[in-house]
């Protein structure tokens, strides 16, 4: 057989920088929208169909998750704990409080997306994914990822709600009613005919995966589309970009020690302390697209999305430096446990 072909050079780029494709197809969507921003009609028609694309997708989350995976991990109940503490207390309150910092620090029109960001859920993927790769407890990041989703369908408006009152903000018992319909709705409905349909859908993963991933870029290009026509580049500058990825970088730093330490402090096992440390430090850019679609206003949907957009790069980045060290401390251990065995 021949050799793969070698990557070529941007390939080679993305893999040495961790840089992930998808996210550059949500940034040229933003592009896109800045050039072309949709209007009028055209507006109201792409808000519609967003709306649809949306309940699609969680139809689909709803007909694929499995009952099982989530209801055989809450016997890990001190776990779960720990990830729902982190994900739905400790990133919220740092949130809050990198949105109540000084204008020069955090950007006055930042600082709801900021919010918005903390309240979020975890990934499901991504947090899998990376516990496989350290060698750390699968089953428990199933769990523990899937049932930040599923509370975070109730937990995240509501949170958003009471956070950005604190703020000065408000979101309306209409618009986390919204959520419930839109998002919540159609995932259950998905449930509900799992038993039918659930194998038909896992067998048409791939593509059903790029209707996930085209329902955001979708959400991203409305979202950007009405914060364009708002003038949305005329209150952020590049040195308020720049300032939101220091803050970012800094509040995946504070959690990723946070969550370290306390499940060390707890004394869980190695394996649990990397469940614990993906699932509890992830926010859910498939969750957070739609829910700020119907959370912001037309005019500040798209700045709300900024900081999860910057904060979903960085922890990509940097939980897969972080997972693949787990992994060779994984490996170490096991070397040398043979190695005193075979002394024996």
């Amino acid at each position: 057989m021949s050799a793969p072909p070698a990557p070529g050079p941007i390939g080679a780029l993305f893999r040495r920088f961790r840089i992930d494709g998808y996210l550059l197809l949500i940034l040229l969507m933003v592009v896109v929208a800045s050039v072309a921003p949709a209007r009028g009609e055209a507006a109201v028609a792409a808000s519609w169909i967003t709306k649809v694309a949306i309940g699609l997708v969680f139809f689909l989350h709803g007909a694929r998750l499995s009952r099982e995976a989530v209801i055989g991990g809450l016997t890990h109940w001190r776990l779960h704990l720990v990830v729902l503490a982190s994900t739905f207390v400790v990133f919220p309150l740092i949130c809050l409080g990198l949105a109540a910092l000084p204008g020069w620090i955090t950007p006055a029109a930042l600082a709801p997306g900021l919010i918005f960001l903390g309240c979020l859920p975890s990934t499901i993927q991504s947090s899998i994914g990376f516990t496989v790769i350290a060698r750390g407890d699968v089953p428990a990041a199933v769990a523990s990822a899937s049932a930040s989703n599923l509370i975070g369908m109730f937990l995240t408006p509501l949170l958003v709600s009471v956070l950005l009152h604190a703020q000065g903000g408000r979101v309306s018992a209409d618009q986390v009613w919204s959520i419930v319909l839109q998002l919540l709705a159609p995932f259950l409905a998905g449930q509900l005919l799992r038993r039918w349909i659930g194998d038909w859908v896992k067998a048409r993963a791939p593509i059903l995966t790029k209707i996930d991933r085209g329902s955001i870029l979708l959400v991203v290009y409305t979202a950007f589309s009405g914060a364009v026509v708002e003038g949305v580049w005329s209150r952020l500058g590049a040195a308020d970009l720049a300032r939101l990825i220091v803050i970012c970088g800094v509040l995946l730093a504070a959690v990723l020690a946070l969550t370290a330490f306390a499940a060390r402090a707890l004394g869980f096992s190695k394996p649990d302390e990397i469940a614990i440390v993906f699932c509890g430090s992830k926010k859910s850019l498939a969750s957070g697209a739609p829910m700020a679609g119907v959370l912001f206003p037309a005019a500040t949907a798209g700045i709300a999305l900024l900081p999860l957009m910057v904060f979903h790069q960085i922890q990509l980045m940097a939980c897969a430096v972080i997972a693949q060290r787990y992994a060779r401390r994984a490996e170490k251990a096991a070397v040398e446990r043979a190695s005193s065995g075979e002394m024996l």
